[in-house]
């Protein structure tokens, strides 16, 4: 997406961490390695750290001496399990491997609509976050959620989260246009290593609404990054959500 008005990752040479090296389930620990080695000089120093001679060692190393460290927010478990890791346990994670860099600890937020946020407020504020991230030399992560709306015991149907994934943002737009609803990003995926484009925006249809019927999150529409789509049933209703990122804002 190089292009002018385009905010870009400093080091954009730098080497894809494979997930699959490891497992099905290490996206967070490859995330967070792939934004360090795509940050500028300075976030560079935490993922130089991890001195093992391959990727497959690296991430391997991230979880075992970081990641199965009891969890601050999951009372009873480790950080890093078979179902993966949680967006707070990722930052707690990020802030130990850049501890004694001299860097400072990493932001984290929730991006789901606030007391009196429009959609259109949603996307400016995710925008910015992400933007700024890439400003200060760190790509953000970005949490990535499945919804599917699947009936439950009793008649009803819930909203239910049927996967998770976790990649960077390496490109985005340094400014939204003028009513814009929408905006591209590209982004490395941990599953395989691979560049991606693929755009955030404000769902046409909304899956997750208020009591008003206002999309309560931002879709994400990254057709190279399928997260659960082999685990919906037939005729459900579904919906890609960028629910939360680490970075530096």
């Amino acid at each position: 997406m190089a292009a002018p008005g385009t905010r870009e990752v400093p080091n954009s040479k730098a080497q894809p961490a494979n997930q699959l090296l490891v497992s099905g389930n290490a996206c967070g620990p490859a995330a967070l390695l792939n934004a360090f080695r795509f940050g500028n000089a300075n976030w560079q120093r935490a993922a130089d750290a991890v001195t093992e001679k391959n990727d497959r060692e690296r991430i391997f190393t991230i979880i075992r001496e970081i990641g199965m460290r009891p969890s601050r927010h999951l009372p009873g478990r480790p950080r890093w399990s078979r179902r993966g890791v949680g967006l707070s346990d990722l930052r707690d994670m990020a802030d130990e491997m850049i501890h004694g860099h001299y860097l400072p600890q990493l932001s984290e937020e929730v991006f789901f609509l606030k007391a009196r946020e429009s959609p259109e407020q949603l996307l400016r504020r995710v925008h910015k976050r992400m933007e700024s991230s890439l400003a200060k030399g760190l790509p953000p992560i970005l949490s990535l959620r499945r919804h599917a709306m699947r009936p439950q015991p009793g008649g009803s149907v819930q909203a239910v989260v049927i996967d998770v994934h976790f990649v960077t943002l390496t490109a985005i737009p340094r400014k939204l246009e003028k009513g814009a609803r929408s905006f591209p990003v590209s982004y490395i995926d941990p599953w395989g290593g691979r560049p991606c484009e693929g755009r955030i925006g404000i769902p046409e249809r909304a899956v997750l609404s208020d009591s008003a019927g206002k999309p309560t999150c931002l879709e994400a529409l990254f057709p190279q990054t399928p997260v659960g789509k082999k685990l919906l049933r037939p005729g459900e209703k579904t919906v890609l959500v960028v629910s939360g990122a680490i970075g530096r804002w």
